[in-house]
């Protein structure tokens, strides 16, 4: 008898293959007291699995192939420079010495106490960062435990399966990867999980957040996974198989054909030019963009300049960074400000007070850098200095009021101040913008319309903020819905106040760059996507094959309805226009 079960779709494609599960989390660590003797060998055993679990991610780096997109590689560095953090390994044997404990109890109290200053965190992207701190802490704790064991795609008969685990680290990912597993199925995670983000990236489907899946599903059992709707079909009978083999050789077609679009103009059937912008972390990612067709860059984070690390980082180092980056985009780039909280010591021993109850309400983002203004001040010069290098646009995170955009404006005219009486270069013009993610900016758009050069919506926190619950939370996360009416009028707000201004309007956030939403947004007269590079060619198809005027038409009858479900209704029907 079949068996249906959901989850969050996070990768896009349809596998049928049998199950293979891993029993990634089970680790069962002893905790016992040491003889005092046994202090400085216990420290040394840590040090040995230490250094193992560093050269096995060396190899596994090594092992990535030429020309893989940059965010692949990036998750395995995080993972190699978080191995040489200090904060790991010191406190760890320290934990060893003073409480005179086994290595593994030793470790597990420092992961945990690294884990909980993660999930203070603020930022939603940044908060599943706590996952790389459990996969490295992992990772030694499989060698101590002498539990380490290596993970194969392929099954009996030699053929790829789907791997279904509670959860499955990024250095795992890369080799079964390699090993062309069909498809991935974890227990938890949500859309910016290490799976989600790695498994798009590299075009595997896979379906996240699917509780009790290993309990339901049976070793070597046939299973249907389709990533974009996030449903899993075990045991799947012959009417469900023969739709499923059919919807995935259509997917093979689709996927094919978008490289004939490499090439081409981003622009509707009726004329309507749209700018497909890419969201960056990395120098090499600007290569990868300008392949896919980005005409610029439209998010650059500089968060992790910050981070893992017990000072601040001068300006001439984030000259140098940012430079490397304006240098290596064609189009313009805009690089939002630091968006890090209060709860987050960014330097060695200085905190900003004790941990809010709230981060994501507290001292953070522009709150932050208006509150601590030297540490704006020496983030806006660097980013000046790196504007003489190309297009620069700089981009305020979290803006609430006009008063805080006002005062960091203010701010930014200062450094332009003192580099022009340093004689330092920098761009002349360079747009100061407003990233609208907050509900109040999005209801305050026609005046901060007045004062910023562009705006940016950031639709991750602004579905967050309007509709109260915290995506990143398992218990919660299917509240999250791009679709609320609430949602869909303050975007649509917020692009209509942009375009009376004459002020352009990009959107950042994961919306922008599924194609689920892509008619809904052209309806709602956005113009500018900016998305992770993969995605940019998905976007583009379904532009050119739009009628936006139709859409539009389309879309202010929609709004009119007063029934959720019936807006809902006509939502569905733009995909047929």
């Amino acid at each position: 008898m079949s068996l249906w079960l959901s989850g969050i779709g996070v990768s896009r494609g349809i596998a049928i293959a049998r199950v293979q599960k891993v029993h990634g989390g089970d680790l069962d660590v002893p905790e016992y007291t040491l003889a005092a003797a046994d202090v400085g060998d216990e420290v040394q055993r840590f040090l040995d699995a230490h250094g193992l679990a560093k050269a096995q991610l060396r190899e596994v780096r090594e092992r990535i192939p030429e020309g893989t997109p940059g965010d692949i590689a990036a998750f395995i560095d995080t993972h190699i420079l978080m191995m040489d953090d200090r904060s790991i390994t010191d406190a760890t044997i320290t934990h060893i010495r003073n409480a005179r404990i086994n290595a593994e109890a030793a470790l597990l109290r420092t992961r945990d106490a690294l884990i909980s200053v993660f999930e203070q965190m603020d930022d939603a992207y940044l908060r599943t960062r706590r996952d790389d701190v459990e996969h490295v802490c992992s990772r030694i704790l499989r060698i101590l435990l002498k539990s380490d064991r290596q993970l194969c795609a392929r099954g009996e008969q030699g053929e790829p399966t789907v791997v279904v685990a509670d959860d499955v680290t990024p250095a795992d990912i890369i080799l079964l990867a390699q090993q062309q597993v069909a498809a991935f199925v974890t227990e938890y995670g949500g859309p910016l999980s290490h799976t989600a983000i790695l498994a798009r990236s590299l075009g595997i489907p896979a379906v996240v957040g699917l509780r009790d899946a290993r309990r339901l599903l049976r070793d070597n059992e046939t299973v249907i996974v389709d990533g974009e709707t996030g449903h899993v079909l075990a045991d799947p009978d012959e009417l469900a198989l023969s739709f499923y083999r059919d919807k995935q050789r259509k997917h093979a077609r689709h996927r094919a054909g978008l490289v004939r679009l490499k090439g081409r103009d981003a622009i509707s059937r009726d004329g309507v030019p749209i700018r497909l912008l890419a969201n960056i972390e990395l120098p090499e990612d600007a290569r990868i963009a300008e392949e896919a067709g980005a005409q610029g860059v439209g998010l650059y984070r500089t968060e992790f300049l910050y981070m893992n690390r017990k000072e601040l980082p001068s300006e001439d180092e984030q000259y140098e960074a940012y430079a490397r980056i304006v240098s290596a985009v064609s189009g313009t780039i805009t690089i939002r400000t630091l968006d890090l909280g209060a709860d987050k010591q960014v330097d060695s021993g200085r905190s900003h007070g004790p941990l809010p109850t709230n981060p994501a309400l507290g001292l953070r983002a522009i709150r932050l850098c208006l509150k601590e203004p030297e540490l704006f001040r020496v983030q806006v010069r660097a980013l000046l200095r790196a504007s003489s290098h190309g297009r620069v646009q700089i981009m305020l995170p979290m803006i609430s009021n006009l008063q805080e955009f006002c005062q960091a404006s203010a701010l930014i005219e200062s450094a332009r101040e003192e580099l022009r009486a340093e004689g330092k270069p920098f761009a002349p013009d360079v747009p100061i913008g407003a990233m609208i993610e907050v509900p109040a900016a999005a209801i305050a758009a026609p005046m901060l319309a007045r004062h910023a050069r562009f705006f940016s919506i950031g639709t991750n926190d602004l579905i967050q903020y309007t509709l109260a619950i915290d995506r990143v939370d398992d218990e919660v996360n299917y509240l999250y819905d791009p679709l609320h009416p609430a949602v869909l009028h303050l975007i649509r707000h917020t692009i209509e106040s942009g375009r009376s201004a004459g002020i352009p309007v990009a959107m950042c956030g994961e919306m922008a760059g599924d194609p689920r939403f892509t008619r809904l947004l052209l309806a709602l007269g956005l113009t500018d996507f900016s998305m992770h590079p993969n995605n940019i060619l998905e976007i583009k198809q379904i532009v050119v094959e739009s009628d936006v005027a139709k859409l539009r038409a389309a879309m202010q009858d929609a709004l009119e309805r007063k029934d959720p479900q019936e807006l809902r209704e006509r939502i569905a029907l733009l995909d047929q226009l």
